[in-house]
């Protein structure tokens, strides 16, 4: 039996990615920090399809490294077709003014965890017929976003991180692809806790955002295509595309 790991499910994008993946059957295996939001959203697939997808809940602090070593030694015995890492963390202010403490969490979950998690995946995974590698990443991960300048930086390092993984995957003929997801804005809990408010209300303060189910939608798309990059862009199109960033090898 295979499986489609997702971090970060318990809401937003990792949430509504659930559910399209076990809209096409897929079976999951899904990670958070939040147990309870992770057995309501258990309930809600097997609404969707209660005999042929089998989920299986496992809570996981990402924040905390060890537990990245851990959540991938517990799932070891699964077939695991497809891992995405879509749990983050946002910081929204500016450099001078941030919180140390929060900017160290973020780190260590966009950064660190996902790293720890990419490698172990592609050791075991690289030669295996059909398998996927996402990372989530953001449009910011490819323009700097005064601000927002830390979080930026660490999703620059997740986009340079997975398309150079995927250039190295090309090059020594690996099965496994990677890629990069990176949305705009969108209607998640996420800028609520970035911004440490009780609420956010996008139809007031953005002028333009995606859903989170939109954003599972573009996920999918990913999933399907060749393509190795689906980026919102500054129009709020989404786009398949290859690279973006220039590829030097140094053998």
């Amino acid at each position: 039996m295979k499986y489609t790991v997702i971090t970060g499910a318990s809401s937003g994008i990792g949430y509504e990615t659930s559910l399209a993946f076990a809209a096409r059957g897929k079976n999951l295996i899904l990670v958070a920090r939040r147990l309870d939001k992770l057995e309501e959203l258990k309930s809600a697939i097997h609404n969707i399809d209660p005999t042929n997808v089998n989920v299986i809940v496992h809570t996981s602090d990402l924040s905390v490294t060890d537990q990245a070593y851990t959540l991938y030694n517990d799932l070891k015995e699964y077939q695991i077709e497809t891992w995405i890492n879509n749990a983050g963390l946002g910081e929204s202010s500016f450099v001078a003014e941030q919180n140390l403490d929060k900017v160290e969490t973020m780190l260590r979950v966009n950064i660190e965890a996902l790293t720890i998690l990419s490698t172990l995946y592609v050791r075991d995974y690289a030669d295996v017929e059909g398998t996927q590698l996402i990372n989530v990443s953001s449009g910011l991960g490819y323009a700097i976003a005064v601000g927002s300048v830390t979080y930026s930086a660490s999703k620059y390092y997740v986009s340079a991180f997975t398309e150079g993984l995927a250039k190295e995957l090309e090059i020594k003929g690996a099965k496994l692809m990677a890629k990069v997801l990176a949305p705009a804005i969108t209607e998640t809990e996420f800028v609520k806790k970035s911004l440490d408010a009780e609420d956010f209300d996008y139809k007031a303060n953005m002028p333009k955002y995606h859903t989170a189910k939109q954003m599972a939608g573009f996920m999918v798309d990913l999933y399907d295509s060749n393509e190795g990059v689906g980026i919102v862009d500054q129009n709020y199109n989404f786009n398949l595309r290859g690279q973006i960033y220039p590829i030097i090898s140094v053998f």
